[in-house]
């Protein structure tokens, strides 16, 4: 019985690429020099430091902008607000991976309005999809792209 699986996954790879590319071009412009300004991977994702709130948001749009470069899509981004640390400010950048229950929901319920004959369940932070015929499968992925969700989806697993 043909399946696939729905899934919102993130290129790690390309995210230390970006970030590494932001870290370089921050290190070498102008605007940029004497403000203390870092980028660095921690538990919570990706924080970037420097003396003031303006600095900060444009170190994280330099980031932003090698994210956008490398393919990673901004929906995986989840941005937080300066907040006040040490002797400057402080910005928390988490990306998100996997599809969250709500998420889930929503996706199923939509392909079971859509009356195909194919059956979706929710399997940890993805979804399997199985069908009787590949013209469903292949209908259910264009819907799943109609549906707006701030995830990025991607179709996996393809079996015949």
């Amino acid at each position: 019985m043909p399946s696939f699986d729905i899934v919102s996954k993130v290129q790690w790879n390309e995210v230390e690429n970006a970030l590494n590319q932001a870290q370089k071009e921050i290190g070498q412009r102008y605007d940029f020099k004497d403000t203390e300004t870092s980028l660095e991977r921690s538990e919570e994702g990706i924080t970037l430091r420097s003396t003031t709130e303006d600095r900060v948001k444009a170190a994280f749009g330099v980031l932003q902008e090698k994210l956008i470069k490398r393919k990673v899509s901004l929906k995986q981004v989840e941005v937080g607000e300066p907040e006040p640390s040490g002797k400057g400010q402080r910005l928390v950048v988490k990306i998100k991976e996997g599809i969250e229950a709500e998420h889930a929901r929503k996706i199923v319920g939509r392909i079971k309005e859509s009356k195909l004959k194919v059956q979706a369940s929710m399997q940890e932070q993805q979804i399997r999809v199985t069908g009787k015929n590949k013209d469903d499968l292949q209908q259910v992925i264009q819907l799943a792209r109609g549906i707006d969700l701030p995830l990025d989806l991607q179709f996996i697993n393809f079996r015949d």
